[in-house]
């Protein structure tokens, strides 16, 4: 394949953009046309899975193709080397001519600005919706307009003034829809209607680990004022606890017996008066959902901007573009905002890909992949050698619909964020397969919920995603699923040992404690 013949990679990725989100989905919960022409015109995955549900370790992972323990940004405080390889580097040494704009959060200054791109434009930290500033390979500058407009505007900027001799690598990375989620004003009149509450939004985390119960990420009683659209009055804690000790963002109350909640929209003025905390609650989930998918609506108009380019420019044909978020996203779902946590809503990816040239149109695929897979994949239809230190294999063959039953059957996932002091999330590990999750909570405090005489023998949970798809039931001691307990801890050891990463567990002690199968 000569170089010319190569095919351009266009890889758009947002920030917390849940797959429920994308109505190619089937969700039902929006309208999102350019997305769906993606996965009209190639293929939509329905596992792909992140193994580490952050923004920043997700993205070392992307950009490195290794586990977080390795390319060693596990949580949001700890930023890439750039003097590491990158798949960017990679790219560009072959030939390709390369570029990311937008959100990057693997850490600002020398040592850790983005490295292997021919141009770069990105956000400090998280960014701003509104006039945000970008840092620039020769500075910082604040541009006038709204972050995804801008963002696609860098990108497009690039696709015009490329060079046409080479294909290219471009990274076009949405701050959007992070909190707090802040819709462009042509969006706000969307999504008026009341959506349907998902069946777990008043979960009572019953019959799974402390992890659940103990997390600070609930809509009815963790979501600030600002989140929400609404004004916060002055005061102290009778208006709200703060989001985190010392901040000045406040959380919005929850009804208390004899206390009504007064709320002031702060667009309009209008006031909303509850006296009832399930009424309430369900006002926050609506104003949460509105915002969040007005948010979304200007990356859709994104996508399909650039796909109008490509399609003009007589590129699409030879171009892979893929669309995917740096996690999934809880949507209300066990009442929850956020992510962090190996359950599946969290744990999925939404992924989309379209390549005329090696992608049916139309497809859809069940076979695992994880975020260590996309830097191999690039790789490989780049007809560049995927190096040695890459933990990820090639999704080509799942693209093409050429797998087999060897085919990768775990994703691995670790949260390294121990009771972080917003979200109180556990730290944890564990494998999913095609039916069964099994999640180890490592926090020394916890206990096996659900052992018979409530010792503290290691914080286990176990899910048969079949027949409990909402992940309700931790069946780790029912002595039923012993053997399949077994086969996944199995697993679990095999992958860790593959990759490199240290257990917190000891399986022997974990194995004498299970009951024998006759």
């Amino acid at each position: 394949m000569t170089q010319q013949k190569r095919p351009n990679i266009l890889f758009i990725m947002s920030d917390d953009h849940a797959a429920r989100a994308i109505s190619a989905y089937g969700a039902g919960l929006n309208a999102t046309p350019n997305l769906d022409r993606i996965a009209e015109g190639g293929m939509r995955l329905d596992r792909c899975y992140v193994t580490n549900s952050i923004c920043t370790p997700s993205r070392a992972a992307i950009m490195t193709g290794t586990h977080n323990h390795v390319n060693g940004v596990t949580t949001l405080d700890t930023h890439i080397d750039n003097r590491l390889p990158n798949v960017a580097k990679h790219l560009r040494h072959g030939g390709y001519q390369t570029a990311i704009y937008g959100k990057w959060h693997l850490g600002e200054g020398k040592g850790h600005e983005p490295t292997g791109f021919d141009d770069w434009a990105v956000v400090p930290g998280q960014g701003e919706y509104f006039d945000p500033t970008f840092i620039f390979p020769d500075g910082h500058r604040r541009l006038e307009g709204y972050a995804t407009d801008l963002i696609t505007e860098m990108s497009l900027g690039f696709l015009e003034n490329r060079d046409p001799e080479k294909p290219f690598f471009l990274m076009c990375h949405h701050k959007a829809p992070h909190r707090n989620f802040s819709p462009h004003p042509r969006h706000r009149h969307l999504y008026s209607d009341p959506l349907p509450l998902p069946e777990t939004f008043h979960d009572d985390y019953a019959r799974r680990a402390y992890a659940a119960a103990v997390a600070r990420m609930r809509v009815r009683q963790d979501m600030t004022y600002d989140d929400l659209g609404l004004v916060q009055p002055e005061g102290g804690i009778e208006v709200g606890a703060p989001m985190y000790p010392g901040a000045s963002m406040r959380k919005v109350p929850e009804v208390v017996e004899g206390r009504p909640v007064t709320l002031v929209d702060a667009l309009t003025g209008e006031n909303f008066t509850f006296t009832d905390p399930v009424a309430l609650a369900e006002f926050k989930y609506q104003r949460y959902m509105q915002r969040y998918l007005r948010t979304i609506q200007a990356i859709d108009e994104s996508v399909g901007r650039l796909l109008d380019w490509l399609d003009d420019s007589g590129e699409a044909d030879n171009t892979i573009v893929i669309y995917t978020s740096d996690q999934g996203f809880f949507l209300g779902e066990h009442g929850w905002f956020d992510k962090r946590f190996m359950y599946e809503e969290s744990l999925q990816m939404p992924f989309l890909v379209r390549y005329p040239a090696g992608v049916a149109a139309g497809s859809q695929s069940r076979k695992i992949a994880t975020n260590v897979d996309f830097a191999p994949t690039f790789l490989d239809f780049a007809g560049l050698p995927i190096p040695n230190y890459m933990q990820g294999v090639s999704l080509r063959p799942l693209f093409e619909q050429q797998t087999d039953e060897a085919w990768q059957d775990v994703a691995y996932h670790r949260y390294w964020m121990n009771r972080d002091y917003i979200h109180n999330a556990i730290a944890h590990y564990g494998v999913r397969d095609r039916r069964y999750k099994l999640i180890y909570w490592y926090d020394k405090a916890m206990g096996w919920i659900g052992s018979e005489e409530g010792e503290e023998i290691g914080a286990w949970e176990l899910f048969d995603c079949d027949k409990d798809p909402f992940e309700l039931t931790n069946v780790a001691a029912d002595p039923a699923y012993a053997e399949v307990f077994r086969a996944m801890l199995s697993k679990l050891d095999a992958k860790m040992a593959e990759i490199g990463d240290m257990p917190e567990h000891d399986s022997r002690s974990v194995l004498s404690g299970l009951p024998d199968v006759a």
